[in-house]
């Protein structure tokens, strides 16, 4: 019956004697090794076992043969076993030993495992690569680095950003994206070879390091070589895609003697890349860290002023160039500097860029902008209030409850609340942008293009947004009695917002003769130096306050 028992097992069972012979094999032992029952009784049990572990596992069978205690008795242990046709595979074996008549024996059961080490092997590689590209994910390659750097051996690690990319994603949708750093996975390590460690650190962001490589000419070598390689157009599915490449270079130690030390330093020269206009490379330099560092203590103050009230909402008004009356304003930040003075955003807001404290300025400013128009509308009122949105801001997954709870709190109808983003931000992940947008429009609260014609929107895409103005950039107002370019560029903006339902303000407004074309043209709304310089909250008010008051023939809320 235990024989029976033996041969129903689904487990490789085996038995050998005290001389190693085997002496008893379940058809699965037989299966799982390629035997016939007949090849394998009597032979040694070094028939499944390399040729290389041999002489450890007879020593240890004799020890145990002799009286030592088994130290793996009970125990599974995970080893490699050889099959009849010389191929090695993993097993997991259990062993057990006894003594009968005074002779030794041993038994083990065995399992193949492997799957098991084949399923292992993908979970390590999922867990230290990329899946889409097959390269390094961050964690990989920032732990091959910092191993590197341990060692104290140079060198030199690449950071790459794809130019062009985003277009690509925008025109041809996600899919041909994913398939193009796919390509891209593929075109780097053939370009860069073995010795090189390559990984997808997120997004469209690159890294390469080369190992004990110090010297400064060999990276500018390489870098060049990857800049060429990109000129090469991507084949994909019929498509022929341009796409280039920027890349910031950082060399150990001089730059960094630690992983994300090294890593800082490249990604300051990348920004000076992308800076220079893209696909092209740069060093790291002192100076970008110190340049960085005073943007960090710019924030640092700026984090305090917003705390101690230092910052302030301009007021800049907004006219119908029908009759110049005023239909609102563009809330302005200043920031009323303690040692310098009235500060214009352009000290400052570039400070900004990437950090949280843009969008707690943010909320700030719509705060304040929906409290000013709670002060100049009342109950009847009908003047808006229009607020730029900072990047990190407009991506805020809070944005709507943040401007509907201003509204709520300050008791302003929605209409009197108009939200000013650029195209560049507007465009950079349409989908969600256009979420974003129809969210606002939602509650009512309208949705400005600011600096139109600067970027890069097209109409077909213009005309998905739930858009309420397009405000044409002052670039094109300043010259267009000069420049027939900019005045008919002007003008077919301006027959384009007509043709769409919106409403188009004018940026940047000077000269009676500017504003004479404009009103020509049919352009609605205006703002500029003409009409008024941005003014503060209570000289906004009192101007409104004039108006009012002013004899019939201006009372339209002229200024």
């Amino acid at each position: 019956m235990a024989h029976d028992f033996a041969a129903a097992m689904s487990h490789a069972l085996i038995v050998v004697d005290g001389n190693g012979a085997i002496r008893f094999a379940n058809p699965a032992f037989c299966d799982m090794f390629d035997y016939r029952e007949d090849e394998v009784l009597g032979q040694p049990i070094t028939l499944i076992i390399p040729e290389r572990m041999r002489g450890a596992h007879t020593a240890g069978m004799a020890n145990v043969a002799a009286g030592a205690k088994p130290g793996l008795a009970g125990k599974a242990v995970e080893v490699c076993a050889l099959k009849r046709d010389g191929s090695e595979f993993p097993i997991e074996i259990t062993l057990a030993t006894w003594t009968d008549g005074g002779g030794f024996w041993a038994g083990a059961t065995i399992r193949d495992i492997s799957e098991r080490r084949e399923r292992d092997a993908r979970l390590m590689r999922l867990a230290s690569h990329d899946t889409l590209t097959g390269l390094q994910n961050r964690h990989e390659f920032m732990t091959v680095l910092g191993d590197k750097l341990s060692v104290g051996r140079p060198c030199t690690l690449l950071l790459l950003d794809l130019d062009g990319f985003k277009d690509v994603n925008d025109m041809h949708g996600h899919a041909v994206g994913d398939s193009l750093l796919q390509a891209v996975g593929v075109r780097l390590p053939y370009l860069l070879g073995e010795k090189a460690a390559i990984g997808r650190l997120g997004g469209d962001e690159f890294g390469v390091l080369l190992p004990d490589c110090g010297d400064p000419r060999l990276a500018q070598k390489q870098a060049a070589q990857i800049l060429d390689a990109f000129r090469k157009p991507f084949s994909l599915g019929g498509l022929e895609l341009e796409l280039g490449a920027s890349i910031g270079i950082a060399i150990a130690p001089l730059h960094g003697g630690e992983a994300e030390e090294l890593l800082a330093s490249a990604d300051f020269a990348l920004y000076r890349a992308k800076a220079a206009g893209g696909r092209a490379y740069r060093f790291f330099e002192i100076s970008m860290r110190n340049e960085s560092q005073a943007k960090r203590d710019m924030r640092d103050r700026l984090r305090r002023a917003l705390h101690l009230g230092e910052l302030e909402l301009y007021y800049q008004p907004q006219v119908e160039l029908a009759t110049r009356s005023v239909v609102g304003f563009e809330a302005l930040i200043r920031w009323n500097h303690p040692e310098r003075g009235l500060l214009l955003p352009g000290v400052f807001l570039p400070s900004l860029e990437q950090s949280a404290l843009a969008s707690e300025i943010g909320w700030w400013t719509i705060d304040e902008a929906c409290r000013m128009a709670a002060e100049i509308n009342g109950k009847d009122g009908s003047y808006r209030i229009a607020v730029n949105l900072f990047a990190q801001q407009f991506r805020a997954p809070q944005l709507c409850d943040r401007v509907a709870e201003a509204l709520e709190r300050h008791g302003v109808a929605p209409e009197c609340l108009e939200l000013e983003v650029t195209e560049e931000v507007a465009l950079n992940d349409e989908e969600a942008s256009l979420q974003r947008l129809k969210a606002i429009r939602d509650i009512g609260v309208g949705v400005a293009f600011d600096d139109f014609g600067t970027g890069f929107a097209s109409l077909s895409s213009l005309q998905r947004y739930p858009l309420t103005t397009l405000k044409i950039d002052r670039g094109f107002i300043r010259d267009i009695r000069k420049c027939p370019s900019d005045a008919a560029i002007t003008r077919a903006l301006v027959a384009m917002s007509r043709e769409m339902g919106l409403r188009t303000v004018a940026e940047g407004i000077e000269t009676p003769e500017q504003e004479t074309l404009l009103r020509e043209i049919g352009c609605q709304e205006g703002q500029g130096y003409l009409f008024g310089r941005p003014m503060r909250e209570q000289d906004a008010i009192a101007s409104l306050a004039a108006a009012e008051t002013a004899p019939a023939t201006s009372k339209a809320k002229r200024i």
